[in-house]
């Protein structure tokens, strides 16, 4: 068990070496966990604004004397950890084993992971807007430097390609995958100032927790739910739904019957695909028993002799008896990153990575934009994203969701188009958007 190698690493008065880069609302969740982890060390932390750094690791429960090591040897020497603005101190020293990249930004993301790739570092990537974004061309750069590159478990793409490996594994067909999520049309249009509402938190609650609103409106807006789709499509292999996430309305019990082919009754185009189940009903009631916050995976069984198990083992199916849905109700964010951290320390072995250019994120207007304007990213208040085949927004040269933040509109655009490349002046050198036309030059 992963626990007990740690343990044993502990005892043996070693530890996986861990470099932190970011240190938001996930790097904080997993900062809190880390100081209770046998065999992890967080040698170093890198963050732009160490104030805020600083006082985020203290709200995860850590003494000023556990962050005031002055250099990485001293912080491998005393068991503390040392903080700095510059994650090229973590990334080039040789001890640190282990990057793990939290800032949210996929274009900072990109150079972030690169580095570490060069480096010889493994990485875990919070920031799954880079998967979505160039996930694949990341990958293959890990696979070139011969380390590994994982998806962050307790982001729901690494737990749902758990959910999806369990299945395969046990000799099940997997019919779909995916996650929950709270939806109406209208959040479609949310802004950081509508967010708090929408969300069921009271801005007392969401500043309490140091609740970015920017990014708790992406999760909202529909554009997180369709960047962790790309995400789970790209890593294990189910298609994308041809005109983006249908957001089917039903409690836990309903999602055998709704994740099922049409011919067979539910929604879905065929079998082996993603999709969110909307945790509210046709009223806008959230269903008693809901998988908001939760991941699942649909299966089906292969024969008359499997169904009949199904049947004696009082499993809860479809009503044809066919098709069942496991599933976890809850993720806990960067307080289950050490899964991980372990798995990629000692075995490893990534806790989900993109294998092929399936699934992508276009970028659709909120609102009526305008040539001049400057778009401002994800959960902001110009544009959200949605999930699409790469075939199909590659062949419309649509603008992927990961890199809209900054860029200036050259046309005007009506709202809820989707906008191309062609709708937008784009630098042309960073890494981030050299790897993301490389991947689109392998459908072209």
């Amino acid at each position: 068990m992963l626990y007990n190698q740690l343990i044993k690493l502990n005892d043996q008065k070693k530890s996986i070496k861990v470099g932190l880069i970011g240190v938001g609302k996930f790097g904080t969740m997993f900062a809190s966990q880390a100081i209770r982890l046998p065999g992890v060390h967080i040698v170093g932390v890198a963050d732009l604004v160490l104030n805020s750094c600083k006082s985020n690791l203290k709200l995860a429960g850590w003494s000023s004397d556990r962050c005031s090591a002055t250099s990485i040897d001293q912080a491998l020497t005393s068991g503390k950890t040392y903080v700095t603005q510059d994650y090229l101190d973590l990334v080039e020293d040789p001890r640190i084993d282990i990057i793990v990249e939290c800032t949210g930004n996929p274009v900072a993301a990109v150079d972030h992971l690169l580095a570490a790739f060069s480096a010889g570092k493994h990485a875990i990537s919070a920031t799954v807007e880079a998967d979505a974004l160039c996930g694949v061309s990341l990958a293959l750069e890990a696979q070139k430097n011969r380390v590994v590159y994982s998806m962050a478990y307790g982001d729901q793409p690494a737990m749902v390609c758990e959910l999806v490996d369990w299945a395969r594994v046990c000799g099940f067909d997997v019919v779909a995958a995916g996650r929950g999520h709270k939806w109406k049309p209208e959040f479609r249009f949310s802004t950081p100032d509508t967010i708090w509402d929408y969300w069921g938190l009271t801005k007392e609650q969401a500043e309490r927790g140091r609740l970015n609103p920017k990014m708790f409106n992406s999760f909202l807006d529909g554009t997180k739910p369709a960047i962790e789709s790309s995400a789970i499509a790209n890593a294990t292999g189910l298609l994308a739904p041809e005109l983006g996430l249908k957001y089917p309305s039903g409690s836990i019990d309903q999602i055998p019957m709704l994740m099922r082919p049409k011919e067979d009754g539910g929604v879905l185009e065929g079998s082996g695909y993603v999709e969110v189940i909307n945790s509210l009903d046709d009223n806008g009631i959230e269903f008693d028993y809901n998988i908001r916050k939760g991941v699942w995976v649909t299966l089906k069984s292969a024969t008359e002799y499997q169904r009949n198990c199904f049947e004696e083992y009082k499993v809860q199916t479809d009503d044809s008896g066919q098709y069942f849905t496991s599933y976890k109700r809850w993720h806990l964010i960067g307080l289950e990153l050490g899964m991980s951290v372990a798995n990629v320390g000692i075995r490893k072995e990534a806790t989900g990575v993109a294998q092929e250019f399936l699934a992508d994120v276009v970028t659709v207007a909120k609102r009526d934009l305008n040539a001049g304007e400057v778009l401002d990213g994800e959960g902001g208040f110009t544009v959200s994203g949605d999930l699409r085949s790469s075939k199909v927004s590659v062949g419309m040269n649509a603008l992927p969701l990961g890199l809209t933040a900054g860029v200036k509109m050259v046309k005007d655009v009506k709202v809820n188009s989707i906008l191309t490349y062609d709708d937008i002046a784009i630098e042309h050198q960073s890494d981030a958007y050299k790897l993301r036309k490389n991947l689109e030059k392998t459908l072209r």
